[in-house]
């Protein structure tokens, strides 16, 4: 049975563990995918967009990760660079495969995730200052993220170099901006909006990065026009009430369908919200 308690507690005096990082990392994955309705995206409620995975596989391929998060957080903590973080990365991403029969689920979440947990273990983490993740990220790998190899084939770098847009390593060479102006502003936002609820405020917070990031998944499977597609619903949802309406549910699973329907899946936006929930659980408010 998976806990979805906001985050597990600990005392903020005592740094936590790689492991502890590691176990924080991927119960940030699996509140991710227990969240419903993210529109075009795989929960526990439907496949969305996918017909190669499920939530089962996103459970699974979750698990396999939680060694490599540990090792990315040690990492950190002994001041190791980038080459070696993407070594570690290589090993999990193949791990990753191993669990799931060589479906990609988490691919940009052990980018992402991944240099977050080599800051975690970096800063101790100790309820950590407002924007220390990202700023750590930033200052110590954002130079050679930026100088990194670049997957030929891979279909976010080729979404990159079609349309102009920076993706997921402008993102976190930067500090993962849209992860602090836009995530966790709509995830703390949506508590007040739905006290108690923290699947409305996943939600809320899926709604908000879509409308926002520069997805290129989205670019991938829809072209200039699924993507404007996408954001607009997303940013209709929220301009109309989000969560705070009484028939939010209704209204997020009509778009989600809408997604289904036009085969889109803002998967970095997924990975941005497993993202946002770490540092929620790491950083003061």
């Amino acid at each position: 049975m998976i806990a979805l308690a906001r985050s597990p507690a600990w005392d903020s005096r005592v740094p936590l563990s790689p492991g502890d990082i590691a176990a924080r990392a991927v119960d940030s994955l699996r509140l991710e995918v227990e969240t419903y309705p993210k529109p075009g995206l795989v929960s526990h409620v439907d496949r969305g967009s996918h017909a190669d995975m499920d939530a089962g596989t996103f459970r699974a391929s979750a698990m396999a990760l939680l060694p490599s998060f540990a090792d990315l957080a040690r990492a950190g903590a002994t001041g190791a660079g980038m080459s070696a973080l993407r070594r570690i990365g290589i090993k999990a991403e193949a791990a990753m495969r191993e669990a799931t029969g060589g479906v990609n689920t988490h691919r940009g979440a052990i980018f992402g995730l991944g240099l977050l947990s080599a800051a975690a273990g970096a800063l101790g983490a100790c309820r950590l200052r407002p924007g220390a993740l990202g700023r750590h990220v930033s200052e110590r790998y954002g130079e050679a993220i930026l100088a990194g190899p670049v997957l030929l084939h891979a279909p976010g770098a080729a979404a990159r170099r079609r349309y102009g847009i920076g993706g997921a390593p402008a993102e976190a060479a930067a500090g993962f901006p849209t992860l602090y102006w836009v995530g966790l502003p709509a995830l703390r936002r949506a508590r007040h909006l739905r006290p108690g609820d923290e699947e409305a405020a996943r939600v809320e917070t899926c709604f908000a990065l879509i409308a926002q990031l520069e997805d290129t998944n989205l670019l991938h499977r829809g072209g200039e026009a699924g993507y404007a597609f996408a954001r607009a619903s997303a940013a209709g949802f929220l301009s109309g009430g989000g969560v705070a309406r009484d028939d939010w549910r209704a209204r997020a699973v009509a778009i989600h369908r809408a997604f289904v329907a036009r085969h889109l899946s803002p998967g970095g936006s997924a990975d941005l919200l497993a993202m946002t929930l770490f540092v929620d659980g790491l950083e003061a408010a």
